[in-house]
């Protein structure tokens, strides 16, 4: 997939977000069965040697790259990779799905919070005003007030953690830009292969430490298909398409794509023969808005360079 484009930089942003809306739905029963840390894991090592195999042909020189930023992406890829996959799906274990939705919707505002504090660039104000937006359409969808009174001390927990975990992601898109000699696909696989061994470390840790039961290989068996598709399309193939589109229109833009996450939801259910509700309906239109009032943002006019007196010099002429 290439986002050179604004256009196609949109699109691959629009496909990643669309399929981690099925990641959730999936997601959801096999962390019931399997606990997040190993799901984690088990995800990982089978996306992580397909991307091997796609840097290794399509990279330019990525292990000379992966031996000279090691430290680096070891860390980046464990904050994104593992950070933020144990911990969103140990806070969907113990809240809703919707409330994960809502949660997610939150990393633009904390990309841009970020960007202010660390870089010292203030966002705009229609990039604010697109992310405030945004963000009411996904509440809106996943009815977060009707809920209200429904939460209890599990759900705020399992919310809390979410929310912790999405640090870790936000860090892994930020960091992207430390790089700019890799390509979307080199950054991904080389963050993947370089957090791998510290996934399994995790894994095994919080097995004898008994935070996690190691499952068993009836079990892995049994949920294989739901763990390739997940694997190599919401991890391979939308982590790849993401990176793209954020190289191409940056951390903060392309992080407010997050919000389409619920909406896909939405779809899926939809096709399944569920049809929206008004609230659904009314809150994806809100995301659309707020995404269309920041992407489509019309630039400043070009300033035209200052001409420089060159004394008796005649003009060049062409």
């Amino acid at each position: 997939m290439t986002a050179n484009s604004r256009p196609g930089a949109i699109t691959a942003l629009l496909f990643a977000t669309s399929t981690w809306g099925s990641l959730f739905l999936i997601g959801k029963n096999v962390v019931a069965q399997l606990d997040p840390v190993w799901f984690t894991f088990s995800r990982y090592t089978l996306a992580t040697a397909v991307l091997a195999v796609l840097v290794h042909f399509a990279g330019s020189h990525p292990w000379a790259k992966l031996r000279r930023h090691a430290l680096r992406h070891s860390l980046v890829g464990l904050a994104g990779y593992g950070v933020f996959s144990i911990m969103v799906f140990h806070g969907l274990r113990l809240s809703l799905p919707s409330h994960g939705s809502v949660i997610m919707a939150t990393m633009p505002f904390t990309t841009m919070a970020l960007r202010w504090a660390l870089d010292g660039q203030r966002p705009p104000l229609r990039a604010i005003l697109g992310a405030a937006l945004a963000l009411t359409g996904v509440a809106t969808v996943a009815n977060l007030l009707g809920q209200a009174s429904e939460i209890n001390a599990r759900m705020l927990l399992g919310d809390a953690i979410t929310l912790a975990g999405t640090l870790g992601w936000v860090l892994y898109t930020r960091a992207m830009a430390k790089v700019p000699d890799h390509s979307p696909l080199e950054y991904t696989a080389l963050t993947a292969i370089a957090a791998l061994p510290g996934l399994a470390l995790v894994a095994l840790l919080a097995t004898l430490l008994g935070w996690a039961e190691a499952p068993s290989a009836e079990l892995l068996l049994s949920l294989s298909p739901k763990l390739v598709y997940i694997a190599l399309v919401p991890t391979v193939a939308a982590v790849l398409a993401f990176n793209a589109g954020v190289k191409k229109l940056g951390a903060p833009l392309g992080t407010l794509f997050l919000n389409m996450v619920p909406v896909s939801v939405i779809a899926v259910h939809a096709v399944m023969g569920e049809a929206p509700h008004a609230n659904e309906i009314i809150g994806a239109a809100l995301v659309g808005l707020g995404l269309a009032l920041t992407v489509w943002a019309p630039k400043p006019a070009a300033v035209p360079a200052p001409r420089v007196a060159l004394g008796n010099a005649a003009p060049c002429t062409r």
